[in-house]
């Protein structure tokens, strides 16, 4: 009859040695259970939170501008003729009272000179007029002639006094004239532009060139309408585009009445009495303004506001414990990525601004202020 053999490894074993193996696998299970019964917390979720600090609102607004002249005059020449010669080009500096262009002076010298001709005859004529009403002045009191004849001569004499003073005043025309031949700068600027070349025939008024004054720039901006009212209450800064972290004080000098029939924008101009030399005429820069300050605000990032149908809420981290605590907020207004909140949270709380919509009240969690710390 066949039997089953006993496995060799348990036969060839002693008793004790089986006991002691049973003993030893219950001592280290008892050991990993210990462990574990000790295994230490979890440390909590990390958040990012912001201290609290509040400040008198001040809301601001910004505009794209353009540096421009206050003055920029159309210069022509107040006679007609033919342009002779342009002295400058654009972009020349020209100080006052320096010549721009020449016209030829052909026709109007000639005016002058026959002014001249005029006022000599005109002269001659009247000292021959007053010495015979003195002839016939004094026949006149002799007896010899009659208050009739008198009476006309004195009449030729004052016509003739008349035409010399016309005479006069057609001379001084005519020399005026031929001074307004040469077009010369009435302030300190620079040629902005130049319409004419030599050879050209203009007439009297026509735009010869454009000259802008450097005595004072300013910033042009388009405002909308809606913010009109801003601008006129608002304190002013402009910064250029090349310097952006130099802002300079700005003064609103004239707000155009009426709005732009294409891009319906209100046209506001801004005087810079702190502009440097760096404040070059075609700059771009930012026009700022601000409104005057408000009741104290705390500005958060926009990602702090929470809402879960029952009005906006912050999520507040005690410092001590980590406990999270949802707190009821007032909105005063929300500009770009910030929101900013007039109550609801204290001077110098944490509030979380990442993530807050994964948070549930009474968590644990770990504070760091900065992402990756």
């Amino acid at each position: 009859m066949l039997g089953i053999r006993p496995s060799s490894a348990l036969t060839q074993q002693p008793p004790v040695c089986v006991a002691l193996l049973a003993a030893a696998a219950l001592a280290l299970a008892g050991c990993g259970q210990e462990a574990s019964g000790k295994k230490a917390e979890a440390p909590g979720r990390p958040v990012l939170v912001q201290a609290a600090h509040f400040a008198p609102a001040v809301a601001t607004r910004t505009f794209v501008a353009i540096i421009k002249p206050r003055v920029e005059a159309d210069l022509g020449f107040r006679v007609n003729g033919k342009v002779l010669k342009r002295l400058v080009d654009v972009g020349a500096s020209v100080k006052a009272g320096e010549p721009l262009a020449l016209l030829d002076e052909t026709d109007l010298r000639l005016q002058f000179e026959q002014a001249q001709a005029e006022v000599k005859a005109a002269t001659v004529s009247l000292g021959n007029a007053e010495a015979e009403f003195q002839r016939r002045q004094s026949l006149s009191r002799q007896g010899y002639l009659a208050q009739a004849n008198l009476d006309l001569q004195r009449t030729a004499a004052d016509e003739a006094r008349g035409r010399l003073t016309k005479g006069e005043r057609a001379l001084q025309l005519a020399e005026n004239a031929l001074g307004y031949a040469k077009l010369a700068a009435d302030a300190d600027g620079v040629v902005t532009a130049t319409l004419v070349e030599p050879g050209q025939v203009v007439a009297a008024g026509q735009v010869v060139m454009r000259v802008a004054r450097s005595a004072e720039r300013e910033a042009l901006a388009a405002i909308p309408e809606t913010l009109v009212e801003r601008i006129r209450t608002g304190t002013a800064t402009v910064a250029l585009w090349s310097t952006p972290d130099k802002a300079s004080r700005a003064v609103l000098r004239e707000l155009s009445p009426a709005a732009d029939a294409a891009t319906r924008t209100y046209a506001a101009r801004f005087s810079l009495p702190d502009a440097g030399a760096e404040t070059s005429w075609g700059m771009t820069a930012t026009v700022t303004i601000a409104e005057p300050a408000g009741v104290a605000v705390a500005r958060l990032p926009l990602s702090a506001l929470f809402n879960q149908g029952t009005g906006p809420a912050v999520w507040s981290v005690d410092k001590t414990s980590g406990a999270l605590t949802l707190k009821p907020v007032d909105v005063a207004r929300i500009d770009g990525a910030f929101v900013y909140i007039a109550r609801g949270v204290a001077e110098g709380d944490d509030v979380v601004t990442l993530g807050v919509q994964k948070l549930d009240a009474g968590q644990k969690v770990r504070v760091v202020t900065a992402l990756g710390s």
